[in-house]
């Protein structure tokens, strides 16, 4: 005879755990990261992501900081550019084995320019030099580099120079810079912090080295 005032649980039905037996329940660990299997992640996981997400912001701000200065029109000018005298012109030997024979000329000049509205910024420096062109039989142009200077302030990047000597002398192997016509032209390298380098050139100034050596 069945008892009474007593219930007799439902033999369908499933009783389930208590939460707090289940070790894998992120509420048993305050604070844990998991992820989608269960499985908390670990400290070299969370460092890559913080890593890479830095590097993907600095990425972005490195693109649109180069181009925030593709508008930037004016990279300055030159106002002056001439030979102010010519101090030798002659035939020199190699003091290597070789023994080979080259025309050297060395000269001084005078030049103005204003290459201070070419810093923006994201210009590092400007890096500036004076090439000597020239044709002749061996080369149809020849390009000599005679003098350079790194401009790293907008303050020094207006240039007054008189009888400014050579930091290097014109050279050519092949003997023939005897009446030869020479032109004379300004370049300064721009280098940005980010972005392609770029190069700018004015005022084109020739003259004539004298049909003897001095």
């Amino acid at each position: 005879m069945a008892e009474t005032g007593r219930e007799t649980p439902n033999a369908g039905m499933e009783v389930s755990p208590s939460r707090s037996g289940n070790a894998t329940d992120s509420d048993s660990v305050p604070g844990a990261v998991w992820n989608r299997k269960g499985k908390m992640h670990t400290f070299w996981v969370r460092l890559n992501a913080v890593v890479f997400f830095g590097f993907t912001v600095l990425l972005c701000l490195a693109v649109l900081t180069a181009f925030s200065t593709y508008g930037h029109g004016d990279y300055g000018s030159v106002q002056q550019l001439n030979v102010n005298k010519l101090i030798q012109l002659r035939r020199v030997r190699d003091n290597g084995q070789t023994g080979y024979h080259y025309d050297q000329a060395l000269f001084n000049f005078d030049l103005k320019a204003d290459l201070s509205p070419a810093f923006d910024w994201n210009i590092k420096q400007l890096f500036v030099f004076l090439v000597v062109e020239y044709e002749s039989k061996k080369n149809v142009l020849s390009q000599v580099v005679v003098w350079d200077r790194i401009i790293e302030r907008k303050e020094d990047a207006v240039l007054d120079l008189e009888a400014e000597f050579l930091d290097y002398p014109l050279r050519d192997p092949a003997v023939e810079l005897r009446n030869k016509n020479i032109t004379l032209r300004l370049v300064w390298d721009h280098m940005p912090l980010t972005g392609t380098l770029f190069m700018r050139s004015d005022l084109v100034n020739s003259t004539i080295l004298p049909d003897q050596y001095t």
